[in-house]
């Protein structure tokens, strides 16, 4: 029996002209201006046969077609094939923007599964609803995971040296600035704000951090 689709990793255009559509990863895909390619992108920074994604045993290969205008992960140039991991973000020249995700769910998020509250999360599909709106383009993937950890503990304060382990990871996390987590702080309130302005979801508490308040009504 063939995989449903919900079942393979997922390309996610969250900025630019394909903004908030997404394609399985089937099989080999390739991206570019030319009308032939797999993922058509209509921009002219954007070179005809641009970048390549590739299943193999390892996963998700990327890698630029020697393109014009380059190919980036995570901010950082593509210079040669890397394994694409959950939750990166795929820069195609300065045109488009994509997340890759390793599973979507199509379907939006029912009662049973979500947690009671204006707000719902779905993690598969890194979806968010605020009274039943979707949350568009699609939050990043470090405004994600600060909303999912607040999400998973609402209620809960969380500090900032665990946000901040969080989003950034481990070994990366000794870097980051106070400067840093405010500002993506202020950033994830201003997109939730965009759907719901009387309510402030993310509640700073002074000296310890922050929590989520969700209201039910």
């Amino acid at each position: 029996m063939e995989n449903s689709l919900e079942e393979y990793p997922m390309l996610v255009a969250q900025e630019g002209p394909l903004n908030d559509e997404r394609w399985p990863l089937a099989r080999t895909v390739v991206l570019g201006r030319d009308s032939t390619c797999d993922i058509v992108i209509p921009d002219r920074q954007v070179s005809r046969y641009h970048a390549r994604i590739t299943p193999t045993q390892e996963g998700m290969i990327l890698e630029d077609l020697d393109s014009k205008n380059g190919t980036n992960c995570n901010g950082a140039l593509l210079t040669a094939p890397l394994v694409l991991q959950d939750g990166d973000e795929v820069k195609i020249a300065l045109a488009q923007k994509f997340q890759f995700l390793t599973s979507d769910a199509t379907m939006p998020l029912n009662e049973h599964a979500a947690r009671p509250g204006r707000l719902m999360m779905d993690a598969r599909s890194r979806r968010v609803w605020i009274n039943k709106q979707q949350l568009l383009p699609s939050p990043s993937a470090q405004q994600y995971k600060l909303l999912w950890l607040l999400y998973e503990n609402q209620g809960e304060v969380i500090s900032r040296a665990e946000m901040i382990a969080v989003v950034w990871g481990e070994e990366q996390s000794a870097g980051v600035s106070d400067q840093a987590l405010d500002a993506l702080i202020r950033r994830l309130r201003d997109r939730l704000a965009a759907l719901d302005s009387e309510h402030q979801y993310i509640v700073t508490v002074r000296g310890h951090g922050v929590r989520l308040d969700n209201p039910t009504v």
